[in-house]
């Protein structure tokens, strides 16, 4: 059956030219003619992608980037496109092999800037509106990584990463061939990279040609700004008068650092060259600066608690002149993100998850007043105002994103670009349907029910229960690359993917009560989504399947040692955690570790600890295993090391439980290759069609 099953897309389901390209190698749009109307990995690898919306200073032009990939060539490309409001209109700016990133409008509408390779690292390139006459503005050593025009045009700050640490070639000049490193202290790996550098914050005087008088306004300063991993420039911003940056950064260094959350925005003065911390006192992250249209208020995202990386999102408002800071979601039990000002300054338009919806929503600052604007089966992913409709990007679980114009008022959506409308024409989706399932503890937890395309209600299907990750990361309405649910029910499988304990978006107390009870409540409630939708006369209780990644890894690995009679059939986890104990010393960011698991396992007072250790980390049930499980990890990935994925491969072969190993020398906590990709997602129903067909 495995083989089978791999000669079928070999064969190719698809007839897929290759992507346009020139003798360059510029991956552009393919051109698709299905030969089925179900996904495959082929197609799913063949969306564009869609990111970073801007909107012209006129609020007529939505500038946009949009990536293809090439399977043959194994990488992707990015170019720009512009769209007008009023009639949709679309026009592809760039066709390049090198990819436009951080697209921007100037202030004044009359140039577009971007980054784009130049031998070897990104500058900062302009062109007119329509793309032509290209020019290279930077020419900064090393490259840059992110950049904003001053709103008055007279500077742009820049984002570059500087080397400020001592390396062993610096050490001992004599040994320039040495690859080992010397490390004092943590932190010196994130995620997926090694710490070699820091990011810092620049600033020059921009003539319109050029770059002059760059100042770097964090100096030797050993931070960074944005913040690793996952910060972008929405982190840095200029005030409406440009006389002053603003920033995050965590201000620590080495074991302080992995043991704090506690991020500040600060604030630099380009006429004394002084820098003022806004923030000092508040303890969790606070990021994302937004200024009012007038200058006098700046709105920033901020949570509570330091070293706990899943706080409640609040939304909080300083006046600048009084540095008085107000907190405007006490009584709005929900996170918020992306904030953006109104033009006349009175509201702001936020995006918040609630009951595994991301909508959107708006606060009005005299009141306080938060109303509810769109509503759906969807996600909004961001937004901005042009001061008479909104621009936003939103997804779901059956396409991927596109831009919509969204009427404040009413929150009535009208598709704007239809970057992929040529593929989903061709394609069937499976329903997606919501459904609130009884918990052990008598409470209600959404579930998502995906179901095959061209389903039949008098067959009997296998069934899959999707864990999801985070562990706080809500099963909304998003749409993956990797965990893509119509590529799983494609295949032949209902998808139950429920909204256990320890997710956002149904309230702070349900979020709160994963941390410090891993193996606990949370997995009760795996366990009553599937049993109940199990019952169902389309379900085949005998095959069920059991699949997740990160936490929702650790959890298969958890599951895999409580499958008593054998509930489930066939396992896959991919960046699980196994052993809790030897994860808590092995991972980057300790105070994920310390607020979730508790603490160290060698701290014998602290009970919550010991009592995670003993009942929650799955190593100490893996003599119960006794399911075939299909193991996926990368080595790059630092967040939860490779060693985890291969002990549990390691016991259950020598459990002489069937196991695969599906190893990624290149990939970390992801699967970004194309080809990678494709191979992940052939073993992953491979694996399952063996074990549940």
């Amino acid at each position: 059956m495995k083989k089978i099953w791999i000669l079928f897309f070999v064969a190719g389901l698809i007839s897929l030219s290759l992507p346009a390209q020139n003798e360059q190698g510029i991956i552009g749009k393919p051109q698709l003619k299905l030969n089925s109307d179900v996904m495959t990995p082929e197609v799913l690898w063949s969306f564009g992608r869609l990111s970073d919306v801007q909107l012209s200073p006129n609020g007529k032009t939505i500038l946009y980037g949009v990536s293809y990939y090439s399977i043959g060539q194994n990488k992707g490309n990015r170019d720009l496109y512009v769209t007008t409001l009023k009639d949709n209109n679309t026009t592809q700016l760039t066709r390049t092999a090198v990819g436009e990133l951080d697209a921007q409008w100037r202030p004044d509408g009359k140039k577009i800037g971007f980054l784009a390779a130049s031998n070897g690292s990104a500058q900062l390139w302009e062109m007119n509106p329509d793309g032509s006459k290209p020019i290279q503005i930077s020419h900064i050593e090393g490259g840059i990584t992110g950049f904003k025009y001053a709103p008055d045009q007279s500077k742009i700050l820049f984002t570059k990463e500087v080397k400020l640490d001592k390396t062993v070639a610096d050490i001992y000049p004599d040994l320039p061939k040495a690859s080992g490193r010397i490390i004092n202290d943590l932190m010196y790996r994130h995620w997926d990279t090694w710490v070699d550098t820091y990011s810092h914050v620049f600033v020059a005087d921009y003539d319109g040609q050029s770059l002059k008088n760059v100042t770097d306004i964090m100096e030797d300063e050993q931070y960074e700004c944005p913040m690793k991993p996952f910060g972008g420039m929405e982190q840095v911003n200029w005030t409406p008068d440009s006389k002053f940056i603003a920033y995050t950064c965590r201000k620590k260094k080495g074991r302080a650092y992995t043991l704090s959350t506690n991020s500040d925005i600060y604030l630099y003065s380009l006429k004394n060259k002084q820098t003022a911390n806004l923030t000092k006192g508040m303890m969790g992250y606070d990021i994302d600066p937004v200024f009012s249209p007038d200058g006098n208020y700046m709105a920033w995202e901020s949570m509570e608690h330091d070293g706990y990386e899943s706080d409640k999102n609040r939304l909080f408002i300083m006046n600048l002149t009084t540095k008085t800071k107000t907190q405007y979601t006490k009584a709005f039990d929900q996170n918020v993100h992306n904030l953006d000002w109104s033009k006349d300054g009175k509201s702001i338009y936020f995006i918040s998850d609630w009951h595994a919806s991301d909508d959107i929503y708006r606060l009005e600052i005299t009141s306080g007043k938060i109303t509810k604007i769109t509503n759906g089966i969807h996600d909004y992913t961001s937004l901005v105002t042009n001061g008479k409709q909104l621009v936003a990007t939103r997804m779901s679980m059956s396409m991927p994103i596109e831009i919509y114009s969204v009427n404040a008022k009413n929150g009535k959506a009208t598709q704007v670009t239809f970057t992929n409308k040529s593929i989903l024409d061709q394609l069937t989706m499976g329903k997606v349907e919501k459904r609130w399932i009884t918990t052990t503890d008598n409470k209600r937890e959404l579930t998502w029910i995906i179901y095959p395309p061209h389903f039949n209600p008098d067959k009997k299907y296998p069934a899959l229960l999707y864990c999801e990750g985070g562990p706080q990361s809500t099963v909304s309405q998003f749409w993956s690359y990797r965990w893509n649910f119509q590529m799983m029910a494609a295949n032949g499988y209902i998808i139950v993917a429920p909204n256990r304990r320890g997710l956002p978006g149904f309230g702070t107390k349900w979020n709160e009560e994963i941390s410090g009870d891993y193996g606990g409540q949370n997995m009760k409630d795996y366990f009553s989504a599937i049993d109940s939708l199990k019952k169902e006369p389309f379900i085949d209780e005998n095959r069920l399947g059991a699949v997740g990644a990160s936490y929702g890894g650790y959890s298969v690995y958890w599951i895999a040692g409580h499958n008593l009679n054998r509930r489930f059939k066939a396992f896959i986890a991919h960046d699980g955690m196994f052993n809790l104990e030897s994860l808590y010393l092995e991972t980057d960011e300790m105070w994920f570790v310390n607020w979730d698991l508790g603490g160290p396992f060698w701290d014998k007072q602290n009970k919550t600890a010991q009592r995670t250790y003993a009942e929650a980390s799955p190593q100490r049930f893996v003599q119960n295993w006794n399911t075939p499980i299909l193991v996926i990890h990368g080595q790059l990935d630092y967040r939860i090391p490779v060693t985890e994925g291969m002990q549990a491969f390691n016991a259950a072969i020598l459990l002489n439980v069937p196991a695969q190993f599906l190893y990624f020398p290149d990939e970390s906590h992801w699967v970004l290759k194309p080809q990678n990709g494709i191979l992940w997602q052939r073993t992953f129903f491979s694996w399952l069609n063996k074990w549940l067909k």
